[in-house]
C-alpha cells in the first residue's frame, strides 16, 4: 500500500497533523472520487484514511477506479471504502448512494496524448464531467469539485498576474489545444449545471503539481528531472526551457480541494490553485537542482527537439494570482526546493521496484 512507503506516509502524516484543516468539519460525510487511484486522488483518499484514523471522523469513500484490484493493492480492503469499477469515465454505471461530495480528478494528463489521442482527450474531459455533474445532481450532492488546469488561460506571455476573471482565448485548429479547449468545456458545464439545477461547484485551476505518488516513469518535466537525479544523469532540456510558471506539492493540492468543500460559498467558484513563490522557468528549475544536489556533480545540457512532435506545450509565462482562494483560508506550506526533495526521496524510494 501506498502509506507503507516511508516517504509517501511521513508527506501525508505530516499534512494530516497540521493544524490548517478542521478535519471535524468532515466528519460522518460521504465523498465520491473520480480517478481515486491518479496522484491528487490518491493523495486525497490517503489523507482522508489516515484522517479518519487519527480524528476519528468516519469519513465514507465511494472510489470510482479503472482497477479495483490495483486499488485495493494501493489503500487496502477496508470498512469505509466501497470500490466501484469504471473502465470508461464516459460510461458510468448507475450510482445510488447518498453521498455529501463529489471530487473529480479524471483527466488525461500525457501531453503526447493531447496530440495523439485528441478526441479521447476531449470526450473523456467533457463526458466524464457531465457523467460525474449528472451523479451529483441525481443523489442531492453538497459540493461538487472539479480539477481544471492553468492550461485554460491560453498562451500568457507577459507575466502580469492572472485574475481567474481573465478573459480566455484559445484557438481552436491547434490539435493540441484539446485539452484545455475541453477543460474550458468542462469548467462551463461546471457553471450550467449550477445554474440550471442548482448544484454548489468549485472549480480549481491547478498548475503542475508532483510530490510522493508521481510514477517514476511520468513524462512530466519535473518527473524527468527527479530521475535524473535519481539516476545520476544530466538534465538535459529538449527546449530552452523558458516556459515559466508556479507549481504546487501534491498536498497543497488537497489542501485546497478540502478548503473549498468547506467553505460557505455557493453557485459556481473559479480558484487559481498554485504556490506563487515557486514562480520560475523549467531552465531555473534544471539550475536549481544541479545546485540542491550538488553532491550528484551533474549539469544542465540544451539539446533542443521539435516540440510538436513531444506534444509540448508553446513557450508560455502564466503568473497565476492565487488571493482567492487565499481568502478562505488556504495557504501553500511547501517551497520549490522542499517539493523536489520529497519528490526525489520518494523516486529514489521506488526506484528498485521497477
Amino acid at each position: 500500500m501506498l502509506l507503507e512507503n516511508q516517504v509517501y506516509n511521513r508527506s501525508i502524516c505530516k499534512f494530516v497533523n497540521d493544524k490548517s484543516i478542521q478535519w471535524n468539519d468532515f466528519k460522518n460525510k460521504r465523498f465520491l472520487i473520480s480517478g481515486a487511484t491518479g496522484l491528487i486522488g490518491a493523495t486525497l483518499v490517503n489523507s482522508i484514511l489516515v484522517a479518519n484514523q487519527k480524528y476519528d471522523i468516519n469519513c465514507q469513500l465511494y472510489l470510482l477506479v479503472r482497477n479495483i484490484k490495483k486499488a485495493e493493492l494501493l489503500f487496502g480492503k477496508l470498512n469505509n471504502i466501497k470500490y466501484i469499477e469504471c473502465k470508461d469515465i464516459k460510461k458510468i454505471s448507475p450510482f445510488n448512494e447518498k453521498i455529501d461530495y463529489v471530487v473529480h480528478t479524471v483527466s488525461k494528463t500525457a501531453s503526447k496524448d493531447f496530440v495523439e489521442l485528441p478526441v479521447e482527450t476531449i470526450m473523456t474531459n467533457i463526458l466524464g464531467t457531465q457523467n460525474m455533474l449528472e451523479i451529483a445532481k441525481k443523489n442531492h450532492a453538497h459540493k461538487f469539485v472539479y480539477l481544471s488546469t492553468m492550461e485554460v488561460y491560453g498562451v500568457c506571455n507577459d507575466e502580469k498576474k492572472v485574475l481567474e476573471s481573465e478573459e480566455i482565448r484559445c484557438r481552436t485548429d491547434e490539435t493540441r489545444n484539446s485539452y484545455p479547449l475541453s477543460k474550458m468545456l468542462a469548467e462551463n458545464l461546471c457553471n450550467s449545471y449550477s445554474s440550471e439545477f442548482g448544484i454548489d461547484t468549485c472549480i480549481l485551476r491547478l498548475t503542475q503539481t508532483f510530490g510522493p505518488g508521481v510514477e517514476y516513469h511520468d513524462g512530466r518535466v519535473f518527473a524527468e528531472f527527479a530521475r535524473c537525479i535519481v539516476e545520476n544523469r544530466n538534465i538535459t532540456l529538449k527546449t530552452q526551457g523558458k516556459t515559466k510558471r508556479s507549481y504546487l506539492y501534491t498536498t497543497d493540492a488537497v489542501s485546497a480541494i478540502l478548503k473549498v468543500i468547506s467553505s460557505d460559498k455557493h453557485g459556481c467558484e473559479i480558484y487559481n490553485v498554485s504556490n506563487e513563490e515557486t514562480y520560475c522557468s523549467i531552465y531555473e528549475i534544471a539550475l536549481m537542482l544541479v545546485d540542491l544536489f550538488e553532491n550528484k556533480k551533474l549539469c544542465v545540457k540544451i539539446e533542443e527537439q521539435d516540440i510538436s512532435e513531444l506534444g509540448y506545450a508553446p513557450t508560455l509565462k502564466i503568473n497565476m494570482d492565487t488571493n482567492k482562494i487565499k481568502s478562505i483560508g488556504w495557504k501553500p506550506k511547501y517551497t520549490l526546493q522542499d517539493a523536489f526533495v520529497d519528490l526525489v526521496d520518494w523516486m529514489s524510494s521506488v526506484s528498485n521496484d521497477i
